[in-house]
């Protein structure tokens, strides 16, 4: 489904073009500007398929990785550390999701210092609907055929992984099993 355009050209096209008059590395500048500007388009189509559940795309990634945690809970620092976003962050999702019952606070065990946020059985149904929506709509990636979103995908784990994103200290995976050993519980 394509975006409706405003515009009777390439943006960043334009951009690079009036770029290299004037600086180097045009090519850098609009694959960057590239790279946001697809990062826009999907989330707002991964967003508008998961409006009708009531759910963000961060308060959908916070559920999953609920659902992929051995128990179903994690404590709230570890959330924000695995979904990369600020402590102020995961306390706005945790405390939206509380609000619709999808998930819940609870005493770490052997921790006072410690909360652990829980998945409801709500919150694991609303999960399973909103990942069949997402799928259906092919995380807004059905312009990729499946070599495209290979070759996409290790173009994009390459910056990460220059960027010091994570370690490379597990090897280069192949595609399409680039997650299939993957632990449920790293640390």
């Amino acid at each position: 489904m394509a975006a409706p355009s405003s515009l009777p050209f390439d943006p960043v096209e334009e951009a690079a073009r009036k770029w290299s008059a004037r600086w180097d590395d045009a090519d850098s500048m609009a694959v960057a500007t590239s790279i946001m500007r697809v990062q826009q388009l999907l989330l707002g189509r991964i967003e508008a398929a998961l409006r009708p559940l009531n759910l963000t795309f961060a308060r959908y990634e916070a559920l999953v990785l609920l659902c992929f945690s051995r128990n179903g809970s994690l404590p709230m620092s570890k959330m924000g550390q695995r979904l990369m976003v600020h402590p102020t962050s995961i306390t706005n999702i945790v405390d939206r999701l509380q609000a619709q019952e999808f998930i819940r606070r609870e005493p770490h065990p052997t921790d006072r210092r410690t909360t652990l946020v829980a998945i409801t059985e709500s919150g694991r149904a609303v999960t399973e609907r909103a990942t069949q929506a997402l799928v259906e709509v092919r995380f807004a990636l059905d312009a990729l055929d499946p070599d495209q979103m290979k070759s996409l995908y290790d173009l994009l784990r390459d910056v990460r992984l220059h960027a010091g994103d994570f370690p490379d200290d597990h090897g280069i995976r192949t595609w399409p099993n680039a997650f299939e050993d993957a632990e449920e519980d790293r640390p």
